[in-house]
């Protein structure tokens, strides 16, 4: 299978048939092989560059845990050759962080720049899954049908009201994200509070309503931010974007009218650039047009226009 993105690639097996057992999972958590992935805010732990090597996710053991002080509930990640892989919030435990910051050979760094940077598909994937997890958590202690507390049960995949015992799972957010062309240029936007330098443009996204196909979300959103008509709307790829918890569905879209009648309360530019203009900017020569960098699937819906390979 191919994850032609950052965050996708995740290796490990979710362990659906282990997280009905939650006597399994508190043993594994004190089994001397498995692995924690500790998260502290928007920073993951690493393990700090050594010669030619890059850093990776920084694993640790539950004991290395408790000697740092660490008492926070884990979560299981998945499985992969018969170990078990947490991940552990250090969001209410300042001074454990503190102390894992100075265990030789670790560091945190933020995790979207790790991801970016330094570490491998599979390691970003796991990453993904992990802080998407722990941010889900971290909103959701609270029942949203009579207000009490909820707990944690199949290790993260689910939290459970202690009163009207209702049941919660973690959210994934719908985003569309589409390049529409019309023959040789395509149109790019500015969002107003997300692309704040001048000359920097991206493809339009917004979030699928409820009731709502993709097709349907994509003409919806080009319509409200651009005033554009589109058809033949094709699906390209996805990747799941974990700031807090977003799934981006990719496609691109042939113009039915090209006249723009931009929205003015939620972009501040909407434009038509030429081929030869998006071209020149992916190859770092056009400082008057700045695109999304690798780690955006925007980026690679507007490469694969640019250099024919959509159809």
């Amino acid at each position: 299978m191919n994850y032609p993105h950052i965050f996708s690639g995740n290796p490990l097996d979710r362990g659906e048939t282990q997280r009905r057992d939650e006597d399994w999972i508190a043993r594994k958590a004190e089994d001397p092989t498995s692995r924690f992935l500790p998260m502290w805010g928007p920073k993951v732990l690493i393990t700090e560059q050594s010669g030619q090597s890059e850093p990776t996710l920084g694993w640790l053991t539950m004991q290395e845990l408790k000697q740092a002080g660490v008492n926070s509930t884990v979560m299981l990640l998945g499985m992969q050759d018969d170990t078990a892989y947490y991940a552990v919030d250090l969001s209410q435990q300042e001074s454990a962080g503190e102390k894992l910051q100075g265990m030789n050979g670790y560091a945190f760094e933020d995790a979207r720049n790790a991801a970016e940077q330094f570490l491998t598909r599979p390691d970003a994937g796991i990453l993904a899954h992990g802080r998407a997890q722990i941010n889900w958590h971290n909103r959701h202690g609270f029942c949203s049908v009579c207000g009490h507390e909820t707990v944690i049960l199949r290790g993260g995949q689910k939290r459970q009201c202690v009163e009207c015992k209702a049941e919660h799972f973690p959210r994934v957010d719908p985003v569309i994200i589409c390049l529409v062309t019309d023959g040789e240029r395509c149109l790019l936007g500015q969002s107003r509070g997300r692309l704040a330098r001048q000359n920097r443009y991206s493809a339009l996204a917004g979030f699928v309503d409820q009731g709502e196909s993709i097709e349907e979300a994509v003409a919806r959103e080009i319509m409200e931010e651009a005033g554009l008509e589109v058809r033949n709307v094709r699906y390209h790829s996805s990747q799941p974007w974990p700031f807090p918890s977003s799934l981006m569905m990719g496609c691109h879209a042939e113009a039915a009218t090209t006249e723009i009648n931009m929205d003015q309360e939620e972009m501040t530019d909407v434009k038509w650039f030429d081929r030869q203009e998006v071209l020149q900017s992916l190859e770092g020569k056009n400082d008057k047009l700045l695109l999304p960098g690798r780690v955006a699937i925007a980026h690679h819906l507007i490469k694969a226009w640019a250099y024919g390979e959509v159809s």
